[in-house]
């Protein structure tokens, strides 16, 4: 019983394997088959783009055989045509060569002839244009002579017309500063001895008086305002000469310099400028 129960289950078990067997084996055909047909495609289309591309190859090449075949009849059509004009252009060559010898020998002995009277006639304009340059340089020299002889007459007239004023001014600039100097001097000098006086008779007044210390200094502050009043007015007047005393210098150097310029000697002054 046991025998024959594991030999039905063995029989069962071969049957269930072969159909599974059957079963894989049909799978594995479709997949083979579909791979197989799956590839065939893929080498059909490779195929078919291969051969477009060789097509399309094959295409521009025939084209470009023809064109070049193309322009190949052309350069030799151009080819004859040029060996056509070659040939007539040494023609007229071989025609024209005993003329242009003719002529050339004719040219060499014209220029023979020639020589002689282009050398004169060159010697000629030579002549002609050297007497030109000169009589223009001439002309140029008289102008500027004339124009130098104006010049010079009338830097003669502004020289002396320069001189005469020069020496007017001085003159008169020396009168003024010098009067100026001697008031102003005097001026300073009656200030002083004014000052000074007054000094010498508030010292006294103060001395007699006897008057009180705050008075004293009262009296002190008031007359050190007039004082330095006082110098205030002697240092304005002490400016006021020193500023003519450099106008009088600034003045007389200016002068000095237009006698210069003007080619006058400070000598021919005819008198000593006051420093």
């Amino acid at each position: 019983e046991i025998e024959a129960k594991y030999t039905e289950k063995m029989h069962a078990l071969r049957d269930e394997l072969d159909l599974r067997r059957k079963t894989e084996i049909r799978e594995l055909e479709e997949r083979k088959n579909s791979h197989i047909n799956e590839l065939m495609r893929s080498h059909e289309r490779a195929f078919s783009d291969i051969k477009n591309y060789y097509n399309d190859i094959n295409v521009k090449n025939l084209a470009l055989i023809n064109l070049l075949k193309e322009q190949i009849e052309e350069m030799k059509k151009k080819m004859i045509h040029l060996e056509k004009e070659k040939a007539y252009v040494l023609l007229q060559n071989k025609q024209l060569k005993e003329p242009l010898q003719q002529m050339q020998e004719q040219v060499a002995e014209l220029q023979k002839k020639l020589v002689h009277y282009d050398t004169d006639k060159l010697a000629l304009k030579n002549a002609k244009a050297h007497l030109k340059v000169t009589d223009k340089e001439l002309k140029d020299l008289q102008w500027e002579h004339e124009v130098l002889e104006q010049r010079f007459s009338k830097v003669q007239e502004e020289r002396d017309e320069l001189y005469q004023k020069f020496t007017e001014a001085i003159q008169e600039v020396q009168q003024k500063t010098g009067f100026k100097n001697l008031l102003l001097e005097r001026k300073l000098k009656g200030l002083l001895n004014v000052l000074e006086r007054k000094e010498v008779e508030l010292s006294e007044v103060l001395a007699a008086s006897k008057l009180e210390p705050d008075a004293q200094s009262l009296l002190s502050h008031k007359l050190e305002d007039v004082l330095n009043s006082k110098n205030t007015t002697i240092k304005d007047l002490q400016l006021q000469l020193a500023q003519v005393c450099k106008a009088h210098d600034d003045m007389l150097q200016t002068f000095e310099a237009k006698l210069t310029a003007s080619g006058i000697p400070l000598d021919n002054l005819g008198f000593k400028p006051l420093a």
